[in-house]
């Protein structure tokens, strides 16, 4: 696109709209679990083909800053706090679309909000289809990780209880660290009772692949990623969150193993 080309569609679109959406769609990314660079490009794609500067970004992993203005039309100053929050990637690939859409010209910034707004309220999967995919998911490592199956049918079982607790019981009430403390712990008690019942035969091996539903594995990627971009604050912060969640397993699954030593006078693993 020209630079004029640029300069009119700048005067005919409101810039503060054009960095609002663009805000709009950094919002939406960070909050779903997109990396920092994506976040920047993607409000930079938005504000570049509408015109508008946008070398006034700066994006944390739990916040935007955003300016903008000249001084004759006045100037824009936001700030978004954005909480950390799960992974919800099918809104990271909607919008990453829109993004590419809006430079090929396919839409006015009007109908840009719009769409975004479509995207916020995307559904999530059934409750029922999460559950059932978290039983697959536990039974599928737990023999990836070298149980037998047995061992994976407990993990199934496993995963189904963990998740319904997640559903049901952490995610409304309480906080994160007490519920990965207490999903730690009934995976615990759920694979203990099912070994004690006869089915499975590697108690180790029904936990390990019990607990990846909990596993915050795509946070603890991108901050991986983050720091090798050179975001080193915001790649700490999501290390840091992930390495709290795994911490929060590993005292739930030793609490729940304490319990039962202390109770059955019995020593599992």
């Amino acid at each position: 696109m020209t630079r004029e080309t640029d300069e009119g569609l700048a005067s005919e679109t409101d810039e503060s709209a054009v960095l609002e959406a663009a805000m709009e769609a950094g919002h939406i990314l960070l909050e779903n679990g997109a990396e920092i660079f994506r976040v920047e490009e993607t409000m930079d794609r938005i504000c570049r083909h509408f015109g508008v500067k946008s070398d006034n970004f700066f994006v944390l992993s739990n916040g935007i800053f955003a300016t903008g203005g000249n001084g004759e039309k006045g100037n824009f100053a936001k700030v978004l706090h954005i909480p950390v929050k799960g992974a919800r990637l099918d809104r990271v690939v909607a919008v990453n679309q829109l993004s590419r859409e809006v430079e090929e010209g396919h839409f006015t910034i009007r109908q840009v909000r719009d769409r975004l707004e479509e995207i916020r309220n995307l559904p999530g999967k059934p409750e029922k289809m999460q559950i059932l995919a978290s039983g697959i998911g536990s039974g599928c490592f737990c023999y990836l990780f070298g149980g037998g199956l047995l061992d994976s049918a407990a993990a199934f079982i496993a995963g189904l209880i963990l998740y319904l607790y997640l559903l049901k019981v952490s995610s409304p009430h309480l906080s994160k660290i007490v519920g990965n403390i207490g999903g730690g712990a009934l995976v615990t008690l759920a694979c203990i009772l099912l070994y004690r019942l006869g089915l499975g035969e590697q108690l180790d091996r029904m936990i390990i692949g019990s607990i990846i539903p909990l596993v915050p594995g795509v946070p603890f990627t991108n901050g991986i990623r983050d720091i090798a971009d050179g975001d080193y604050i915001s790649g700490a912060v999501r290390l840091l969150d992930a390495i709290l969640v795994f911490l929060c397993i590993a005292i739930g699954v030793g609490v729940m193993f304490t319990i039962y030593r202390r109770l059955a006078g019995e020593v599992l693993l």
